[in-house]
């Protein structure tokens, strides 16, 4: 199976992936039906989750229902526990004192909270577009999934436009990521929140491209998948700092047991950059 799920990945292009999933997902969710793990996605539970990877695969990281990986339920764990980003209701303050939730909205204004999600993973998508509570935007250059067809380096939205930014596994992709991180900041409104995961490689000071390296084979073997440029390394938070975000380096997975991390299927120590316009 892992050999047949490695070839698909890299030999099928990600739209037409995408539109197949969608017959394809619920066989496999039923015939893995189980007990062992769970996604807390959608709360269903399974013996083994699936392989995964473009290079070297990783084991039982694959959700068959929702299609998740590791980062995608550490990320909705992270917002439903400690964001109000699920909660209709609107608190005033940036820190509530019942909860010690993020606060993401104003209480002065009955708007809904504006989102803005890049390269729209399934697993959140539907769920996402169905919440009152959102008003929710997708923007990718190729996603059959978007709203939007826009260049993460050129986009087509005002200036301080959105509350929330979901842009995850993205800026690796990107030749010119400190101009995509630009406009990110243009975009995003004073106050608001985002966050940019990176696959990134935490014993590595420094990030690591090399724009000579344009063989798909030799890009994964150096990069982990054929179309990254770039292996960040801890300087990925200055970064991003330089640009003016506040960083926060949150290690979600702290605060869960380690049942919990085995239940769901998440990778231990596992960092979720938390970003923030002053």
């Amino acid at each position: 199976m892992k050999k047949l799920f490695k070839l698909v990945l890299n030999f099928i292009p990600r739209p037409l992936l995408i539109r197949l999933s969608y017959v394809v997902r619920p066989v496999m969710a039923l015939f893995l039906k189980g007990s062992k793990f769970t996604d807390p996605i959608d709360g269903k539970s399974f013996k083994t989750f699936l392989p995964y990877g473009y290079g070297k695969q990783r084991n039982n990281v694959l959700s068959p229902s929702t299609l998740s990986l590791e980062r995608h339920r550490l990320l909705w764990l992270y917002l439903k526990n400690e964001t109000d980003f699920f909660q209709p209701e609107l608190v005033s303050g940036s820190i509530s004192n019942v909860d010690k939730r993020i606060i993401l909205r104003d209480a002065e204004t009955s708007s809904a909270l504006k989102v803005l999600h890049f390269a729209p993973e399934q697993a959140f998508f539907n769920r996402f577009k169905k919440m009152d509570n959102l008003d929710y935007v997708t923007t990718d250059l190729n996603s059959p999934l978007a709203d939007v067809k826009a260049d993460i380096c050129n986009l087509p939205f005002n200036d301080n436009e959105f509350d929330v930014i979901l842009c995850n596994h993205v800026l690796e992709h990107i030749p010119n990521d400190k101009k995509a991180m630009s406009e990110l900041f243009r975009v995003m409104k004073p106050n608001g929140m985002g966050i940019f995961q990176v696959p990134q490689d935490l014993n590595r000071e420094t990030t690591f491209e090399d724009d000579s390296i344009t063989d798909k084979k030799e890009r994964a073997k150096i990069f982990g998948q054929y179309d990254h440029v770039r292996v960040y390394g801890r300087d990925y938070f200055n970064k991003l700092q330089a640009i003016g975000f506040k960083v926060e380096e949150v290690d979600y997975t702290s605060k869960l047991s380690d049942e919990e991390i085995k239940k769901f299927c998440l990778a231990k120590g596992e960092i979720i950059p938390v970003v923030y316009k002053n």
